[in-house]
């Protein structure tokens, strides 16, 4: 005598979103979990295969992981605001080419360790490149830290005072980029211009660092004043790399001036 197992009866639609939400909290999948319902009315309306719906979920879970993993890497460089390319104004600032930043923002600099300086004035949008260049960076797949050049080498000195600065060396020399922002504005006292040139000497030619100055090359002494630990400093950090001269013309002031004056005409 041949026995037949039971027929399998589907699930209740009820029964089947249950499991589903079950299922996507055990293999930890937010997105189709938030997602499956519209994605499965969508799949149904326009009479998806099941290959092109199972695709369309995960699509969409990939997807969604690979942004909170960029705004992961975003948060941890540190930034101290959100600066994109997209609200640089190229047109107030003629020194800057559009074209060299949109490459350099392509990361390709970043993959062969290379350095790069941002050379200007107060205003001329040195830090706005550094951070855009610096999210371009995370979203891309970089680790990145973002600091500022008084702020690194304090942490330096006192990790140097704790005995920690291999392991302080060590963590700044793991990131793919490192942007420095505001180098120039105060004088370094020798022992925190050795320790930084350190934190550079452990990155050369292996990961790469971007610093934003206001102070020409020449003027760097003014910042190391030890010529050779100067000179060797400029050339770590511009030895095969990229310069952007942002100018001396502060665009940000005169925005500022061109905002009042609009202002101004508004009210008589």
């Amino acid at each position: 005598m041949t026995t037949h197992s039971p027929r399998r009866r589907g699930l209740t639609e009820q029964a089947a979103e249950a499991a589903i939400d079950t299922a996507c909290r055990m293999l930890r999948l937010p997105t189709i979990r938030g997602q499956f319902e519209e994605l499965a009315d969508t799949a149904s309306r326009e009479q998806m295969t099941y290959r092109g719906f199972l695709a369309e979920l995960l699509m969409a879970e990939c997807d969604d992981r690979a942004r909170r993993r960029s705004e992961r890497r975003i948060k941890a460089a540190g930034f101290p605001r959100d600066k994109s390319l997209r609200a640089f104004d190229f047109d107030a600032n003629s020194n800057v080419d559009p074209a060299t930043v949109h490459t350099l923002a392509k990361c390709e600099w970043i993959r062969k360790g290379l350095p790069l300086c941002l050379i200007g004035d107060s205003g001329t949008g040195k830090s706005h490149l550094l951070i855009s260049l610096g999210t371009e960076a995370a979203m891309a797949g970089f680790r990145v830290k973002y600091t500022l050049a008084a702020k690194l080498v304090n942490e330096l000195v006192e990790a140097a005072d704790d005995k920690q600065l291999t392991k302080t060396i060590a963590r700044y020399g793991r990131v793919d980029l490192l942007c420095i922002d505001e180098l120039g504005y105060m004088e370094l006292d020798k022992r925190g211009a050795e320790l930084l040139f350190q934190v550079l000497t452990e990155r050369e030619e292996r990961n790469s660092v971007a610093i934003a100055s206001n102070e020409s090359f020449s003027g760097w002494t003014k910042t190391f004043t030890d010529a050779r630990l100067c000179a060797a400093i400029v050339d770590r950090l511009t030895f095969g790399g990229n310069i952007i001269e942002t100018g001396t013309s502060s665009y940000r002031l005169a925005h500022t001036k061109a905002t009042k004056r609009a202002s101004g005409t508004t009210r008589t």
